[in-house]
């Protein structure tokens, strides 16, 4: 280890020491011009298990990235034109007044603003707006079962999975638990077919007559049969079920009172400015 490393592997650790009993001052590790690195700015580099040689290459590594990064804006602020550090300036003077609103308002939001949506409320919007509701896509419920071609009672299972009782799909369940490599019932949710047919592998050419003439779909491969049994479908440009857009209601109704709640909050600042007289347009 070079006497550098050494060095600075010391005032490593015996910062790490200091800092434990909190009782040190600031240690200085390296210095450009007026700007200081300090141990305490420096994140925990050395880990458990790393030999001194390695740790004072790690340290040595990330002290030189900082020099580097440190020269070069040194340099820029030399050389940049002062009508580019004026627009630095108004750019920086702009983001930082966004992120101090941005910040207020969610606080105002959290203290204020009612965030409570009902069952009723949501409902009353869907019905209310149908024409924003309509599919683009076609979807289904379904159950997706894919098996080993060499399945024991396949036929017993492809006749289970026809039926819609429960008792029998809680026979099916049993028998796929034992041989089936998927079964899916997609948590009993409305599903794009597009989802489905990435199941099955392969595309169905027109949609809008498979479903209207299958409830029950089987096909293979040379070593898996998928099963699809389709317990309910939608049609593109019909209106879309309530439980399959309801994120999507909840989501603009938030929105909606979010943006009304910040116009509020605007409106009410600005009023009070001219009430008080400490807002005067020439």
């Amino acid at each position: 280890m070079n006497k550098t490393g050494i060095i600075l592997l010391a005032i490593f650790l015996l910062a790490g020491c200091r800092n434990t009993n909190n009782t040190a001052k600031r240690i200085a590790v390296a210095e450009i011009g007026e700007v200081i690195l300090y141990y305490d700015e420096m994140p925990r580099l050395i880990q458990r298990g790393i030999n001194e040689a390695d740790s004072a290459v790690i340290i040595q590594n990330y002290i030189n990235k900082w020099a580097k990064r440190e020269l070069l804006l040194q340099k820029a602020e030399e050389n940049l034109s002062p009508e580019l550090k004026d627009e630095i300036a108004q750019q920086l003077e702009e983001t930082r007044a966004n992120l101090v609103i941005y910040q207020y308002q969610r606080q105002m939001m959290l203290e204020k603003m009612d965030t409570v949506l009902t069952e009723t409320e949501l409902e009353n919007y869907y019905a209310a707006n149908e024409k924003s509701f309509i599919l683009s896509s076609n979807i289904v419920k379904a159950l997706f079962i894919k098996l080993p071609v060499e399945t024991p009672n396949i036929e017993k299972i492809k006749l289970l999975a026809r039926s819609n009782e429960q008792n029998d799909l809680q026979q099916l369940e049993s028998n796929c638990y034992q041989f089936a490599e998927k079964f899916d019932d997609f948590n009993e949710e409305w599903v794009s077919m597009d989802r489905l047919s990435v199941e099955l592998h392969e595309d169905i050419e027109n949609e809008e007559n498979f479903l209207k003439r299958n409830t029950f779909f089987e096909t293979n491969d040379s070593i898996s049969i998928y099963l699809v049994s389709i317990r309910d479908y939608r049609l593109r440009s019909s209106l879309a079920p309530f439980e399959y857009v309801r994120d999507d209601v909840k989501r603009i109704i938030w929105n909606t009172r979010r943006f009304e709640f910040i116009q509020s909050l605007e409106n009410g600042i600005y009023n009070e400015a001219l009430k008080k007289n400490s807002f005067k347009i020439y």
